[in-house]
């Protein structure tokens, strides 16, 4: 029987700040599968800063829009795939789906693990932050560590990894609520609200060690500030500029420290070290069943929420992960 599927579409290209308007929640019918192929229900999907730059260039107009998503296989005719399994996707921003099973993976879930944790901790951002710091950081026990955006679905994770490797960490968000969890609850050594005072400054007075490494979320004036409290032999991992994203960012007038610092800096992607991906899922799993790592999460209901979901990733209305429910 066939299905009907509700999908967000980009219209209209952003400028600055993405807008309501730019989108349209578009419906469709959807066919029953063909021969090897699969029916797949979305459950939870995903929303990510990474898919500000994307509307500029790579999302077609007019077409449905794609981000990581979390479903239930609910017909198939495809042998790899049984009916009622949970698989991971790239095809959010829509409802149901019919796939051959590329670009799907099954998912073996921990019953003692709540479901979203495999769109976050357990998930891409989990696994971004753990590579991110450990590979791309070369992070070593006891360091001095800053992590902008500290709050955030990857930087949280990544700063509690160094604080479990007995490192001095320091963390920025942009609400004291946020931060107040950074210290109660993630560990952190501090917490700075950059919204209160400039980051520059703030993060001189909590660094007397300077900062070995630093994790980078944020860009522009938070770069600055890192720069200016960076070690010798310091590194900085970026991950994101997601103060550049809507207006082409803030200019950086640090980087002469990284000559005679002898700092290194890389950029990385999460495919970069996809070769520890199985430590990772055990180290993980471990630290979430201990209660090792904490994690926050805003969940909006409904694919009718996802463009203001996206949108208020760039005002600072989630805590953690930004997830928006389609199913139960």
């Amino acid at each position: 029987m066939p299905h009907t599927s509700r999908e967000v579409h980009l219209v209209s290209r952003p400028e600055g700040l993405p807008k309501p308007t730019d989108f349209a929640l578009v419906e469709r019918a959807i066919k029953d599968p063909a021969e090897g192929q699969i029916l797949v229900q979305n459950l939870y999907m995903s929303v990510d800063p990474y898919m500000r730059p994307r509307m500029t260039a790579d999302f077609s107009l007019d077409a449905v829009m794609d981000g990581g998503a979390l479903g239930r296989v609910v017909q198939s005719r495809n042998p790899r795939f049984k009916e009622g399994e949970l698989v991971r996707n790239g095809f959010g921003f829509r409802e149901y789906f019919l796939s051959d099973g590329r670009g799907v993976q099954g998912l073996e879930a921990d019953p003692d693990l709540p479901l979203t944790v495999y769109m976050h901790a357990l998930g891409g951002t989990g696994f971004t932050a753990y590579g991110g710091l450990l590979e791309i950081g070369q992070l070593k026990d006891e360091e001095q560590v800053f992590v902008s955006a500290a709050a955030g679905a990857v930087g949280s994770v990544a700063a509690q990894i160094a604080r479990l490797r007995g490192c001095y960490v320091v963390g920025s968000a942009g609400s004291d609520e946020k931060c107040e969890w950074l210290r109660a609850e993630a560990g952190l050594d501090a917490a700075l609200n950059y919204r209160a005072q400039p980051i520059a400054k703030s993060l001189s007075a909590v660094t007397p060690r300077g900062v070995d490494v630093y994790f980078d979320n944020v860009g522009g004036e938070h770069l600055d500030a890192a720069l200016a409290r960076i070690n010798t032999l310091g590194r900085i991992a970026v991950c994101g500029m997601i103060s550049g994203y809507n207006d082409g960012g803030a200019p950086v007038k640090g980087l002469a420290a990284i000559i005679y610092g002898r700092v290194t800096i890389r950029g990385f992607v999460a495919t970069d070290f996809l070769a520890v991906h199985d430590r990772f899922v055990s180290d993980m799993t471990g630290w979430l069943k201990s209660g090792q790592i904490k994690y926050q999460e805003t969940i909006v209901d409904g694919l009718e929420a996802a463009p203001e979901a996206l949108i208020g990733l760039f005002k600072g209305a989630n805590s953690g992960k930004m997830l928006v429910r389609l199913a139960a």
